[in-house]
């Protein structure tokens, strides 16, 4: 007779006060470089800008598509590998090569049709402090810049580029009431 699999319960605990925080979120911000990646620049001989992603934090984009949350990019930087990296994650909502983040965020806010007490932002430097400071749930990966930890409502315990990212996802899809049944999914 075959084992009867064992139901997956979640694991994943987060204090009380940042639940309530976050569950409203509908859209959730990301930086690329130092969030995304772990805000190492490589170069290749011809100029071409190389990132190194992580599968956990892709993964937790995909899911937080999944569970109704609209995960968004609002970068700096610009690059084919970046493009090619959140094309492949389905991250519809994407803002390249813009110093001024806020704007960004705001339009893309408007294409939404949500306002600044339903996102989430993530950001390690001070270029993302005025989305960070508006938004309803401010994050930090571990290790960002002290400003941006001292207006974070949360600082991972992963590392940039490392799974910081899908900690917020995580969050995200605990606030709203989704994180368990899109790990039922996976109980097999």
């Amino acid at each position: 007779m075959a084992a009867t699999p064992l139901a997956l319960t979640p694991v994943l605990q987060f204090p009380p006060e940042l639940l309530l925080r976050a569950q409203d979120v509908r859209v959730a911000f990301f930086d690329v470089d130092g969030v995304l990646t772990d805000g190492s620049l490589y170069f290749s001989a011809e100029g071409e800008t190389l990132k190194r992603f992580h599968t956990l934090d892709g993964h937790g984009l995909k899911l937080l598509q999944q569970g109704g949350i609209t995960p968004a990019v609002v970068t700096g930087r610009d690059s084919p590998a970046l493009r090619l990296r959140l094309s492949a994650l389905g991250v519809a909502h994407a803002r390249f090569g813009t110093e001024d983040k806020r704007p960004a965020a705001e339009a893309i806010l408007a294409e939404l049709g949500l306002g600044w007490h339903q996102a989430a932002a993530m950001g390690d430097d001070w270029p993302d402090l005025p989305v960070m400071r508006r938004a309803a749930l401010a994050c930090a990966p571990r290790g960002a810049h002290a400003e941006v930890l001292a207006v974070a409502h949360h600082v991972t315990a992963a590392l940039p580029g490392a799974g910081a990212a899908r900690e917020l996802c995580d969050l995200l899809l605990v606030a709203s009431g989704r994180y368990a049944g899109l790990l039922a999914a996976y109980a097999g």
